[in-house]
């Protein structure tokens, strides 16, 4: 598209071929062409004639669509006489089209909404609209419409209008709220049982419910409860209305969560939801799923609401505790979705009793969290005509996982010992179908690891029926091979959550170990038993050191077996975990021959390469660096003896640095060839001093080329182990250096920062860690100035590890002027550090508070916070005047004519954090201040 205005029979050709082209690269080009249109100032005029000519839904759509993006991103384009005609054109719109397309409606409604939230000199727009409209029939529908979307677009992301005028329209929102539902109830007067009408009205009351500004005496009393809790108790209404009431009604109760300040409020809809019971008794009868769904909300919702109360006064009032039958009916729905709705509020149950610690109300509520631990265990059960393992990855895997996770929060209040000795019990006492042992092993090996040995073994050894955990392991690793798969499964992943109890008795490690290796040996069973395996190996070291040479053996043919790639490098962690309990003359070379398989694989695969010309992609061939990767192994090694896994490094370096040549423009196997030599240089720390120069050399020449952001990162674990030794400062400033040219390139491409945030934050990882480790040689390099430019530019970005990276780089680099640790380049640090916040300090301050009110998230200020606090520490003065000169900049007043920041506001904000004696403070004047302009 060029400047000029574009006719409008080219953009309603343009819209055609967007809805109606066969051709997707055709659809693709109007789309793109209209993107640039509704992003230039000729979109304001278009819009408008487009929404005259009326000529058909798309247009009219695209029209609409645009005058709300227009409004909420653009408003500022627009002169501040030229919103009223506005205003008087969009309301004639909506009026105009108000019957040819309910979701045109929409866009109009959010439209006039987003006006009227900016729009400083349209005062009580609530009061026109109901004053013009009300008497029209025919403009109900859309009244509603602009009266739902109103209150919902107060909080909007898409719209930046501050606190201060957020506030007045909150204010002004509720002095109109009860005009607003005096309005609704008549609609629904008038219209009797009209379903849409209805479904309007609700939806419109519980986005006023949702802003919290509804007066909670008016509604207690009002006929629009009576009318919402009627629909839900009828049986015949319809399923759209029936989720639109419910829908309010969640949001009432959601808005009365502070319930004493709502207490007549609260009072009625708790014993209206009471009501509710016989009616979701019919839904079930009529196997309406909608509905049980529905219901099984309001329940969740009343629970969360009246949580704190139930839990205070249990039983009495209104912390009655049939709101917990409510749920736990709901727990006994057939459906899984159904209960699924209600874990929330166990685990918030669950913690907020863990927190009070008191047994009276555990002895309360244990009943309730016993039959809730029953309806799971039947809820996990496999189909009794499943085939195969249980799977993990579909919706009823993960819900699966879910109760696992619900299960291991809320056990304690039932005692993990006793429901793990019960579960068992069941099993042994009865002849249970498949399915039913499958599930209650499965909720087992959930609270296996919350059961200490000790204690069971203590309180239930001597009680026939309560069997012992040894007993349990006994007869799970002798289940026979006959047993349906999927028992055999869970069976394994019971072992293996049982490895704190093979630890305590070794005398079960080889029966075990026996039991896992047929597991490993067959295909659908052989991931889950790896997994087993490396968490024996985790906590049993010791006692596997004497089964390293089977595990070796494991490792040396895991090609044999149908693992899962983190199965695979679960095995090899353990076996390097172990590996480190061996005695130390033993540990290299039990190392290399782990190291071996993977080594070898890969020099085979590298002469293949070099003798026909192509290149195999080692991760595929099964020789992949990340199996050496994850052997990091920490043997104990005294003061002056050689790490005995330095010589195993060195051996593995000429295949890795082979590899890192032949494939060094595919990021995935250079990361993880840097991966595996980032854990070589852990591992050995300063006895990997022999690869530093052929390492760097090789990562800074690969780096030219192809700028991969793990070289950075593999860089600044080298200064993290090598910064502080004198003779390799200038060899790893060098290396910075060269690495931060091709970087600078790349960020500085338009839009660099935002597409490359992991070089971003791998680049200030290493200059951190320089900082850290040698901040005299940075700071007296000329590379520093290009880096200080770089944090600045970065401080924008909205990428979370990215940002975190860029501000603690420069609230290290800060620090190191500030704090004396008594080291003898204190005053060169301060000095130098000085001389860097004289040319940046004012440009840094600035921009942080433009970044903070305009392009960050809240969660990122009080990293923010504590670089203004170290820059104030290093000089308050010199802040003082740099803080005032950046708030000037900041614009006083909205697009709109609404006030952003008044100059009281500000004075207070510069001297909250100028006189703050502590981070603290000044991260809370931040997060205040900056709502003023969100």
């Amino acid at each position: 598209m060029d400047g000029g205005k574009p006719s409008l029979p080219l953009v309603y050709q343009a819209v055609q071929a967007l809805y109606h082209d066969p051709d997707p690269a055709g659809k693709e080009r109007a789309s793109v062409w209209l993107g640039e249109l509704q992003r230039s100032m000729h979109a304001w005029e278009i819009s408008d004639q487009l929404l005259q000519l009326k000529q058909d839904v798309e247009s009219c759509y695209f029209a609409a669509q645009t005058m709300k993006m227009k409004i909420q991103t653009s408003f500022y384009e627009l002169p501040q006489e030229t919103h009223i005609a506005l205003r008087d054109s969009l309301l004639s719109h909506i009026q105009n089209l108000k019957d040819l397309s309910p979701i045109i409606v929409t866009q109009l409604a959010l439209a006039i909404a987003d006006l009227a939230l900016q729009m400083a000199s349209w005062k009580g727009c609530v009061h026109t609209l109901i004053e013009k409209y009300s008497n029209d029939v025919t403009s109900m529908p859309f009244l509603i419409e602009i009266l739902t979307v109103l209150p919902e677009e107060v909080h909007s992301r898409s719209l930046r209008i501050g606190s201060n005028r957020r506030t007045e329209i909150i204010e002004d929102l509720a002095f109109y709220s009860t005009t607003v539902v005096t309005l609704l109830m008549t609609c629904v007067e008038k219209s009797g049982s009209d379903e849409k009408m209805l479904i309007k009205v609700f939806r419109c009351l519980g986005s006023w419910f949702n802003l919290g500004v509804l007066d909670s005496n008016f509604m207690a009393n009002n006929q629009l409860l009576m009318v919402l809790f009627q629909v839900l108790q009828r049986d015949e209404t319809p399923t759209n209305l029936h989720e639109a009431a419910s829908d309010c009604v969640c949001s009432a109760l959601y808005a009365i969560e502070n319930v004493d300040t709502h207490m007549p409020l609260a009072i009625q809809l708790f014993q209206g939801v009471l009501t509710l019971e016989a009616a979701y008794h019919m839904a079930v009868a009529r196997e309406d799923l909608d509905k049980v769904l529905n219901y099984c909300r309001i329940f969740t919702e009343l629970c969360e609401t009246f949580m704190e109360i139930t839990v205070r006064t249990p039983g009495q009032g209104l912390g009655d505790l049939r709101i917990l039958e409510l749920l736990l009916i709901c727990a006994g729905h057939p459906q899984y979705e159904v209960v699924e709705i209600s874990f929330n509020f166990w685990y918030r149950l669950g913690e907020h009793l863990f927190k009070m610690s008191d047994p009276g109300l555990h002895n309360v509520f244990r009943p309730y969290i016993q039959r809730l631990l029953h309806s799971l265990a039947r809820h996990c059960q496999l189909d009794p005509d499943h085939e195969g393992i249980p799977e993990d990855t579909d919706d009823f895997g993960e819900f699966r996982m879910r109760v696992s996770d619900l299960v291991k929060d809320v056990i304690f209040l039932v005692g993990s010992a006793e429901c793990f000795s019960q579960l068992y019990s069941t099993l042994k006492e009865g002849n249970p179908p498949w399915e039913v042992t499958e599930a209650v092993l499965f909720i087992m090996a959930s609270i296996a690891k919350s059961v200490d040995p000790q204690i069971q073994l203590q309180e239930y050894s001597h009680c026939r029926n309560n069997p012992t955990l040894t007993e349990v392991l006994e007869q799970v690793v002798l289940l026979p091979q006959t047993v349906h798969l999927a028992v055999r499964y869970t069976s394994i992943e019971l072992v293996g959550e049982m490895s704190e109890l093979v630890d305590r008795h070794p005398r079960f490690l080889d029966p075990v170990l026996h039991y896992l290796m047929k597991g490993l040996r067959e295909k659908p069973l052989a991931s889950v038993a790896a997994k087993a395996i490396h968490n024996i190996c985790s906590v049993c070291r010791d006692h596997m050191a004497q089964h390293f040479q089977g595990l070796l053996d494991i490792a040396r043919s895991l090609d044999s077996f149908a693992l899962s790639t983190d199965a695979a490098i679960g095995l090899l962690k353990g076996t390097a975990l172990v590996l480190a309990r061996l005695p130390l003359e033993k540990i290299a070379e039990c190392l290399s021959d782990l190291c071996s398989v993977q080594v070898m694989a890969l020099e085979k695969l590298l002469s293949q390469d070099s003798s026909n010309g192509k290149s195999s992609d080692p991760t595929v061939s099964g020789c992949t660096p990340p199996p050496l990767a994850n052997l990091h192994t920490n043997p104990i090694v005294e003061n002056g003896q050689t790490h005995p896994c330095q010589k195993v490094i060195q051996q593995i370096w000429p295949v890795l640095s082979e590899t890192l040549n032949a494939h060094q423009a595919d990021n995935r196997i250079v990361e993880r060839c840097c991966r595996c030599l980032r854990f070589a240089v852990r591992c050995v720390g300063k006895g990997s001093a022999s690869l530093l120069q052929p390492l760097v050399t090789q990562m800074v020449n690969v780096y030219q080329v192809y700028p991969h952001s793990c070289f950075l990162y593999l860089g600044s674990i080298l200064v993290d182990e090598y910064g502080m030794e004198e003779g390799c400062r200038q060899g790893l400033l060098d290396m910075l250096q060269a690495l931060c040219m091709p970087t600078f390139q790349l960020l500085e491409q338009p839009n660099g920062l935002r597409n490359h945030p992991d070089t971003v934050d791998d680049l200030f990882r290493l200059a951190t860690r320089f900082v850290q480790r040698s901040p005299v040689t940075l700071l007296s390099s000329s590379i520093i100035i290009h880096i200080i430019q770089c944090a600045i530019a970065a401080t924008t970005l909205d990428h979370r590890d990215a940002n975190c990276s860029v501000m603690k780089f420069v609230r290290d680099l800060i620090h190191t002027g500030v704090s004396n640790d008594h080291e003898d380049d204190f005053e060169v640090r301060k000095r130098l550090i000085g001389q860097a916040m004289g040319q940046h300090g004012q440009q840094l301050v600035t921009q942080l508070i433009h970044t903070c009110c305009f392009c960050l998230p809240s969660y990122t200020l009080p990293d923010v916070a504590e670089v203004l606090w170290e820059i104030m520490v290093f000089d308050r003065p010199t802040f003082c005047r740099w803080l005032e000169s950046a708030l000037k900049g900041l614009p006083k007043e909205m697009s709109g004519g609404a006030v952003t920041v008044t100059h009281k506001q500000l004075t207070d904000f510069h001297k909250q954090v100028t006189s703050a004696e502590e981070c603290k403070q000044v991260c809370w004047a931040v997060r205040e201040f900056t709502r003023l302009y969100r």
